[in-house]
């Protein structure tokens, strides 16, 4: 058993009380790579914004459970050595799917995991969110649960149609579960191509797709039923036109690719939603600066050659998402 405080990280519970009485969001940064990794803590250290670095259970295959908690541990010195003097770093699983993988995790020195029970019928969602909070909350892990479905696909997260969360299920929920905050369904969607072309209206001065607007009333009616309550938006990349022009422009093939317009994430931030998680829009952002490096240095086989402006336009992202979408700067 590896407590995530002897590796110098924290839950969520202070953090997100702050957040939620400050009227501002925790940016959740998805990696699964180091310059991710850097990138993040470079951008979270330089704002001093709190930030939750946030693993799926496919990144965290990928990238091999005993390094990440060498990669967690290291990315909090790493934080001090920028001058960050008390970080305030989350390692979260994102999306949960068993209660053995949120064991696994906390047991491996996660400060706050996720568990979606989501597609369930809602008695075995309260069931097995319930047997994890149990679990976690012994060794004062903090733990998300999920109420809604959200459209698209993420890693091993995939479903073909949204459904809002019902209001007058969250107080029952939250109560027979003791999660300590809420994933909800407002109109979110995971991945790069959030919304059919069918779905969103088309822009006649720019001729870009603009999706439908969240569900602001099913948020409203949330709020209403638990007030102060840690809510969590996933799948609320914004897919920054500018970069998928970029990877479009050196042989990419990203049509139709459309996000959560930022003025939405920024109204969202001010409510009770105090966490908000952000992962295609890295991605996004690192395809493109190493696709423009191959573009114009087709000779290049350097990994830092391409990796490292890779990493700088992820923490260029990071720093904008903090500062102008989230306003999580100066918090931490």
């Amino acid at each position: 058993m590896i407590s995530y405080k002897d590796l110098g990280l924290v839950n969520t519970r202070e953090m997100f009380k702050k957040a939620v009485a400050g009227g501002y969001a925790i940016p959740a940064f998805n990696f699964n790579n180091m310059e991710q990794l850097q990138a993040i803590i470079m951008a979270a250290a330089e704002t001093k914004s709190p930030v939750i670095l946030q693993v799926s259970k496919g990144a965290r295959q990928y990238a091999n459970q005993t390094l990440l908690r060498y990669m967690a541990e290291g990315a909090v010195e790493y934080a001090k050595e920028l001058g960050w003097e008390n970080p305030q770093i989350v390692l979260h699983l994102d999306h949960g799917d068993s209660f053995e993988t949120c064991k696994s995790c906390i047991d491996m020195g996660f400060s706050s995991v996720m568990i979606d029970g989501s597609h369930l019928p809602y008695e075995e969602n309260v069931a097995l969110t319930k047997k994890v909070v149990e679990y976690a909350h012994q060794f004062d892990v903090t733990v998300e649960g999920e109420l809604g479905v959200l459209a698209g696909v993420e890693d091993e997260v995939s479903a073909a149609e949204s459904h809002y969360t019902k209001p007058e299920e969250v107080v029952d929920f939250v109560t027979k579960t003791g999660c300590d905050s809420l994933a909800i369904s407002i109109g979110t969607s995971h991945g790069a191509f959030k919304f059919t072309p069918e779905q969103c209206t088309l822009d006649p001065q720019t001729g870009r797709l603009v999706p439908p607007p969240l569900a602001f009333d099913v948020l409203a009616a949330i709020e209403e039923q638990l007030p102060g309550f840690p809510i969590v938006l996933h799948g609320s990349s914004s897919v920054p036109q500018d970069e998928v022009d970029t990877i479009n422009k050196f042989g990419g093939a990203l049509k139709a690719a459309v996000g959560i317009p930022e003025e939405q994430l920024r109204k969202a931030s001010k409510s009770a939603v105090c966490k908000i998680n952000i992962d295609s829009d890295s991605r996004l952002a690192m395809t493109a600066a190493v696709r423009e490096v191959f573009a114009n240095k087709p000779g290049e086989f350097d990994p830092r050659k391409y990796l490292g402006p890779a990493r700088d336009n992820m923490k260029k992202l990071y720093i904008h998402k903090i500062k102008e979408v989230l306003g999580s700067d100066n918090k931490a």
